[in-house]
C-alpha cells in the first residue's frame, strides 16, 4: 500500500493514456466533419472539416464506386409510364397552358386573338387540352430514348452534395453510425494498454522523452489500429471458432438499408432529377424535344382550325408564336411537374434497387461506401493524434 501511494502517479500512466487515446480519437472525429466552412486565417491558421473540404472529390469518388454502377439512368427512366404520369399532371397542365396560349397569341397574333369569340377560344382550349396524353406520351418515349443525353447522374449528385456539405457528412455518418464512435471509445482502451509499457519504461529509465514519446505512440496507435478494425480483414476469417471481420464491412446489410434512404430521400429523388433535367447540362436537349414536338402540335392545331392561319397572322409571326410556345412549355415545367413527384418517386424505386444491390457488392466494392471518408486524409488524422499525444506526454511530464 505505502508503495502504491508513493508512486501514485505513476500508476496514473495508463489511465492518463486512456484519456488521451480517447481524446485524440474523438477530436480525430469530429475534425473530419466539422467545422463546415472554414474558421481561421487562411491558408495555414485555421481549420475545415477534412469532407466538408473535399466535398467535391468525396461526391465524384461515391459516385465512381458506389451510385454510378449500381443505379442506371435508363433504367430509371424506363420505370415512368406516359399514361400515369400525364394523370399526376394533367389537372394543372392544362391550367398552365391556357396561361401559355393566351400570352403567346396576344403576342404573336394579337389582332387574329382580339377578333376571335370567346367561343372560338374555347375551343381552341379544348382541342389543345385533349391532346395532352398524346403529347406528353411522345415526349415521354423520345426522353427515354435521350435520357443518357439529359440526365447525368455524377452532375446531379456532385451539384447538390457540393452545395449541401451537411447532406455530405449526414451521409457519411449515418453509414459508420457504429464505427465512428467504436473509434473514440477504442482510443480509451488502446490507450490504456499502450499506457502499460510507458509506466513500465518510465518506472526503470526516468528519461525526460519517455512520456511525450509515448503520449505520441499512443496517439499514432490508437487512430491507426482503429481505421485497421473497421476495415480489416476485408473477408471472414476464423480464429479459435471466433469469426473475426472488418466492422464496416460486416454490418453491409445494415448500411445498405440505412445508405439507400437517405440516398432516395435526400438525393436521387423525384424532385432533384426533375431540377438537373430543367437545369443542368442536358436542358437543352430537353428544350429541343419539346420544341419538337409543340412545333407538331401547333401544325396539326391549325390544319385543322384553318389552313390559311400561317398566311393570315404571317410566316414571321407564326414561327415566333411556335418558339414562344416551347419555351414558355419548359420555362413553366416546374409549376405542372411538381405535381409528379409523388408518383414518380414511387415508380423510381431507387431506395429499393441500391439497397438490393448494394447488398450483392463484394467488400472490396462495398468499402467504397465510407472508405473515401478516412482514405485521403487518414495520414492528417493519425498525424493530428500523434501530436496531441506527445502534448499530453510533455504535460504528464510536468507532474514529475
Amino acid at each position: 500500500m505505502q508503495w502504491i501511494i508513493e508512486n501514485y502517479l505513476l500508476l496514473l500512466i495508463p489511465f492518463t493514456s486512456g484519456i488521451v487515446g480517447w481524446l485524440t480519437n474523438f477530436l480525430a472525429v469530429k475534425m473530419m466533419f466539422y467545422p463546415i466552412e472554414f474558421v481561421g486565417i487562411r491558408p495555414i491558421f485555421g481549420w475545415q472539416g477534412l469532407i466538408p473540404m473535399k466535398r467535391r472529390e468525396m461526391a465524384e469518388i461515391e459516385v465512381e464506386l458506389v451510385l454510378g454502377k449500381l443505379l442506371s439512368v435508363q433504367e430509371l427512366a424506363d420505370r415512368i409510364e406516359a399514361d400515369k404520369l400525364t394523370l399526376s399532371i394533367q389537372r394543372r397542365l392544362k391550367q398552365v397552358l391556357r396561361k401559355i396560349v393566351n400570352q403567346v397569341m396576344q403576342e404573336a397574333a394579337p389582332q387574329v386573338w382580339a377578333s376571335m369569340p370567346v367561343q372560338a377560344k374555347n375551343l381552341v382550349f379544348q382541342r389543345v387540352e385533349a391532346d395532352i396524353p398524346n403529347v406528353v406520351h411522345k415526349m415521354v418515349d423520345d426522353f427515354k430514348y435521350n435520357v443518357d443525353e439529359i440526365i447525368d447522374i455524377k452532375e446531379l449528385v456532385v451539384n447538390h452534395l457540393v452545395n449541401e456539405p451537411e447532406l455530405i457528412n449526414e451521409i457519411f455518418l449515418k453509414a459508420g453510425e457504429k464505427e465512428f464512435p467504436f473509434i473514440e471509445k477504442s482510443g480509451l482502451y488502446f490507450g490504456f494498454l499502450f499506457g502499460l509499457p510507458t509506466m513500465l519504461f518510465w518506472y526503470f529509465y526516468q528519461a525526460w522523452w519517455i512520456l511525450p514519446l509515448g503520449g505520441l505512440a499512443v496517439g499514432y496507435l490508437t487512430n491507426w489500429i482503429a481505421i485497421k478494425i473497421i476495415f480489416e480483414p476485408k473477408h471472414p476469417i476464423k480464429i479459435f471458432g471466433f469469426t473475426l471481420q472488418g466492422m464496416f464491412l460486416k454490418r453491409q446489410k445494415e448500411v445498405s438499408e440505412v445508405y439507400s434512404k437517405i440516398i432516395e430521400e435526400k438525393l436521387i429523388n423525384s424532385k432533384n432529377i426533375t431540377d438537373i433535367v430543367l437545369h443542368g447540362s442536358g436542358s437543352a436537349q430537353l428544350l429541343e424535344i419539346i420544341e419538337l414536338h409543340v412545333n407538331d402540335a401547333i401544325e396539326r392545331y391549325v390544319a385543322i382550325a384553318q389552313p390559311y392561319f400561317a398566311l393570315g397572322v404571317g410566316s414571321e409571326k407564326y414561327y415566333r408564336m411556335k418558339q414562344l410556345a416551347a419555351e414558355q412549355i419548359f420555362a413553366s415545367s416546374d409549376k405542372y411537374l411538381l405535381y409528379a413527384h409523388e408518383y414518380a418517386n414511387n415508380a423510381l424505386k431507387v431506395g429499393d434497387d441500391l439497397c438490393a444491390r448494394m447488398q450483392l457488392l463484394t467488400p472490396e466494392e462495398f468499402e467504397g461506401v465510407l472508405r473515401p471518408a478516412y482514405q485521403a486524409d487518414e495520414w492528417k488524422l493519425i498525424v493530428v493524434g500523434a501530436i496531441l499525444g506527445m502534448i499530453a506526454g510533455f504535460m504528464q511530464l510536468s507532474l514529475f
